[in-house]
């Protein structure tokens, strides 16, 4: 259940970022009680790339977890991978297949590039390993095909980094949509405005970054499938570099409209044109409009809710945070059912791979 406290939907709410949230994540982990598995977990951890601490912040609440190896593509990499991991007894390779034949691992976290995760998810599954990939799993259709069929035919398991869905204020907009509160979900819209930040090299490539959409994407179309509960049917996006060369392939807006199963509409709005002078490095917001209301989250009101049933108000207690790593643990090893399934992280992944092909072909493409 959750708490509101009626007043100014404009009041100060907690400014929550995402660093806030994760931080919020880990200072909740280490009060909480430890999260018990049945034997000790051997995991792996290939790249850097992606949202390492996803995997290593939740790790002084796992006891039974344990990072035997890791592998990256150069020895200052594997350097600089060695010293996140803090594990002198953990053993890097430079080579990923070795790394896995020879550590044994019961688990990999794959973090690499964009353009080189799909093989290491490949190798992973083939092995019969369990795998919590970044997003996306795949940057091409056919590659994204190869890690589904993969995935069904492995008995290992797969997931994948969406950890919004485990958020505070995300999860407080869920509860209040299940609740019924606004009715029947006919339109969500949501936004991811990043400052422009350093330029990375990786996510300058197409051929390792694959694009905007299918880098930041999953958040937002989680977020909408997470919290309206409807399946998207249709995409068509918009996405472009407009005047920052420095970003090279990198495009800095994107656009793009999604039909639902019920006839509603989500859209997204993402860029690379927050300030530098912002407070916080991400502008995240969430709409979910309904037949009898509306809920919504953005950092300077919290999450805020009016209907047909009740005055304007913020929503102040929020639910504590989870963790996608953990949530998939306890699946695994201690048969609790999973908050994150894998045929939602495929539906995510066709959804963005349906907006990215309509961004490059000008068309609308079916899901």
């Amino acid at each position: 259940m959750y708490r509101v406290i009626m007043g100014d939907m404009q009041g100060s709410g907690k400014d929550w970022n995402r660093r806030e949230w994760f931080a919020s994540a880990l200072a909740a982990s280490a009060m909480a009680a430890p999260t018990k598995l049945p034997h000790k977990i051997r995991i792996a951890v290939i790249g850097q790339d992606g949202h390492l601490g996803d995997i290593l912040s939740p790790l002084p609440q796992l006891p039974d977890v344990e990072v035997v190896a890791y592998s990256d593509t150069s020895a200052a990499a594997l350097a600089s991978l060695g010293k996140k991991i803090k594990n002198d007894q953990a053993r890097g390779f430079l080579d990923q297949r070795k790394m896995l034949d020879e550590s044994k691992p019961d688990l990999v976290a794959v973090v690499n590039d964009d353009g080189a995760r799909a093989g290491a998810v490949l190798e992973t599954l083939q092995r019969g390993i369990h795998c919590i990939a970044e997003k996306p799993l795949a940057i091409t259709r056919s590659d994204l095909d190869k890690v589904k069929r993969a995935a069904r035919n492995s008995k290992g398991k797969l997931s994948m980094l969406l950890p919004l869905r485990f958020a505070p204020q995300f999860l407080a907009m869920r509860q209040v949509i299940d609740s019924g509160e606004i009715g029947d979900v006919l339109l969500l819209g949501g936004q991811k405005s990043y400052k422009r930040g350093a330029s990375s090299d990786w996510k300058n490539k197409r051929s390792s970054y694959g694009s905007t959409m299918l880098w930041i994407g999953p958040h937002l179309v989680d977020l909408f499938y997470f919290t309206g509960r409807i399946k998207m049917t249709e995409a068509f996006c918009w996405q472009t570099n407009v005047k920052d060369p420095a970003l090279g392939d990198r495009e800095n807006v994107v656009g793009g409209v999604f039909r639902l199963a019920n006839g509603g509409i989500a859209e997204l709005r993402m860029d690379y044109l927050r300030p530098d002078i912002a407070p916080t490095h991400e502008d995240d917001r969430l709409r979910v409009a309904g037949t009898k209301g509306v809920v919504e989250y953005t950092a300077a009101t919290g999450v805020t809710v009016i209907s047909n049933d009740s005055k304007p108000r913020r929503i102040d207690a929020l639910p504590p945070a989870g963790s996608v790593f953990v949530d998939f643990l306890d699946t695994i090893y201690n048969g609790k059912p999973g908050a994150l399934t894998v045929e939602e992280v495929f539906h995510v992944s066709d959804v963005i791979q349906a907006a990215d092909d309509s961004s490059r072909s000008g068309r609308a493409v079916k899901v």
